[in-house]
């Protein structure tokens, strides 16, 4: 079975920095494509950064120059580098990855961006 698992949300004040960390587990189980999307009150789901099995990454245009998805292959991890973060980038983030034809996603972690 097929277990993601975010971290590293928390409260942090305009101008900050977080780094969010997505581990995928399961028997032979390894990521294919890893994506970030986030979801703020009252709000649907958008999506904020995607980085293919090559490295790749693709941003959406609001966080574009302030996030950074990357990935440890090895550790079948995606992580979510995010600075300059403003009150708007406050909502529940969730990591959704890919392997073998289907898609899994995680519980979400909630980042605050407050002063």
């Amino acid at each position: 079975q097929v277990q993601v698992v975010e971290s590293g949300g928390g409260l942090v004040q305009p101008g900050g920095s977080l780094r969010l960390s997505c581990a995928a587990s399961g028997s032979s189980f390894s990521i294919n494509a890893g994506s970030w999307y986030r979801q703020a009150p009252g709000k649907q789901r958008e999506w904020v950064a995607r980085i293919t099995s090559g490295g790749i990454a693709n941003y959406a245009d609001s966080v574009k120059g302030r996030f950074t998805i990357s990935r440890d292959n090895a550790a079948n991890m995606v992580y979510l580098q995010m600075d300059s973060l403003k009150p708007e980038d406050t909502a529940v983030y969730y990591c959704k990855v890919a392997s073998s034809g289907r898609q899994y996603w995680g519980q979400g972690t909630q980042v605050t961006v407050s002063s």
